[in-house]
């Protein structure tokens, strides 16, 4: 079967959705981001999407019966951690110190969770006999993209809406983990 550029395109999309998400609620809820950490979470979550289309690909007719019961609880409980963290933090009195801080283990935990659908869309690629190197590019640097682009809308809405915006940051990621979790 030939690649198609356009099916590739739209999964890419399909799948940067989460991540550009998930980049819109720190964009507004990390005010203080440099930018070589917004080229981080760039490169996180579109490193994490490349790579895991190949594991699916090599590993998923291995070990897709165990992985795919077990994805969807585990991204629903990294998101669902992280957002009532993020809610928790938003509810502590002005006085307390609200976290702003960037985390190499936030960041990675965070592309863990929005690339596990990946994983799967390995194992269609394989199906369909795609080539995996091309396809997972792709992803990738699309899920890069938009996680820049979903940091700086997201800043922007922050500016406007203000520091109680992470309680809806929070609610947001817990939704997305919702989300991955009925498979939807």
């Amino acid at each position: 079967m030939a690649f198609n550029l356009i099916s590739t395109g739209l999964i890419a999309i399909a799948l940067a959705m989460d991540a550009f998400s998930v980049s819109m609620t720190k964009g507004f809820t990390q005010k203080n981001l440099t930018s070589s950490q917004i080229l981080y979470y760039g490169l996180f979550f579109g490193g994490f999407q490349a790579i895991m289309p190949i594991f699916g690909y090599f590993f998923g007719n291995i070990i897709s019966s165990i992985i795919a019961s077990l994805a969807s609880f585990v991204g629903f409980l990294l998101l669902l951690g992280i957002g009532l963290n993020m809610i928790r933090e938003s509810l502590k009195s002005d006085d307390d110190e609200i976290t702003d801080e960037f985390s190499f283990k936030e960041v990675t935990l965070l592309a863990i969770a929005t690339s596990i659908d990946a994983f799967a869309v390995g194992i269609t690629i394989a199906l369909i006999k795609d080539p995996i190197w091309i396809s997972s590019a792709i992803i990738g640097i699309v899920a890069l993209a938009f996680s820049i682009v979903g940091i700086f809308i997201g800043r922007k809405i922050g500016d406007y809406v203000g520091n109680r915006f992470q309680i809806l940051g929070g609610v947001i990621l817990i939704l997305i983990g919702i989300k991955i979790l009925l498979g939807l």
